[in-house]
C-alpha cells in the first residue's frame, strides 16, 4: 500500500466518522431536549444523499445513473 492510498483511506475514514458524529449529535440534541428519540434523522440523511447523488450526476454531464 502506497502513501497516497493510505491517505485516501485516512480521509475516507475521517469523512465517514464525521457523518456518524453529526448523526449522533443530532440524536443527542433531540433526546436531550424532547426526552424521546426521533428516528427521522435517517430519512433526512437518505434524502440528502440521494439529492447529492443526483446533483453530482447531473453536473457530471454523462448518461443518467442506471444507463
Amino acid at each position: 500500500m502506497g502513501i497516497a492510498e493510505f491517505f485516501q483511506h485516512l480521509m475516507n475514514g475521517l469523512t465517514l466518522g464525521g457523518i456518524y458524529a453529526l448523526i449522533a449529535l443530532g440524536y443527542t440534541m433531540v433526546y436531550g431536549i424532547l426526552k424521546f428519540i426521533n428516528f427521522a434523522h435517517g430519512d433526512i440523511l437518505m434524502a440528502g444523499a440521494y439529492i447529492g447523488l443526483f446533483v453530482f450526476d447531473g453536473l457530471r454531464g454523462d448518461a443518467p445513473l442506471g444507463s
